[in-house]
């Protein structure tokens, strides 16, 4: 039953997106998969929650958080076999486990949580807030980004997670990826 929630085996260097609603993860993974010329793994919630949002008007409730990280590792296990070296991830089980903590009071879903914390990647970006926020029909938390990014750093930090802060624009923040994804590459060869 859990095996829908794990990674397939890989050789792959995967890196990680990970922080708040509205910080750029999206962009750079794009940025970062042109780059490099391999896949990214979009992030499953968002379109699985637009698709709610669109037919019923209502947002993400706890019942949704498996079928999403079901979604997502469905996608990342799909992509990894099609990618070479290189795999970009907008998100995986550990972000969405910080959102159903963050807005379940605490609660997650115990399939959730061991595979999230299961699952391997070479490096996290944690991406920083200091870009604006940007509107739409899923984001709800403006005023709570210090909060939300301090809870996505000291999540990383109490499951030693190795990761890199990523701060600054769009060419500041796909510089100081590329570096360490390089770095990430030459230690695999």
């Amino acid at each position: 039953m859990e095996e829908q929630y794990r990674q397939d085996p890989s050789s792959l260097v995967k890196v990680v997106l990970f922080g708040p609603e509205s910080t750029g993860k999206t962009t750079l993974s794009e940025q970062l998969a042109r780059y490099y010329s391999t896949l990214w793994v979009p992030e499953y919630a968002r379109q699985y929650l637009q698709d709610k949002w669109n037919e019923e008007r209502k947002t993400c409730e706890p019942q949704d958080l498996l079928p999403i990280a079901q979604g997502q590792i469905f996608l990342e296990n799909k992509l990894s076999k099609k990618a070479d070296r290189l795999l970009i991830c907008d998100t995986d089980l550990l972000e969405t486990k910080v959102y159903s903590e963050a807005y379940y009071l605490g609660y997650c879903d115990p399939i959730l949580e061991r595979n999230a914390l299961l699952n391997t990647y070479d490096l996290y970006f944690l991406t920083n807030i200091d870009i604006p926020w940007e509107a739409d029909d899923l984001r709800d938390k403006p005023l709570e980004r210090e909060k939300m990014f301090a809870y996505f750093k000291d999540t990383l930090e109490k499951y030693q997670r190795p990761y890199v802060l990523l701060s600054g624009g769009k060419k500041e923040r796909l510089a100081q990826a590329v570096l360490e994804i390089d770095r990430l590459l030459a230690q695999k060869k």
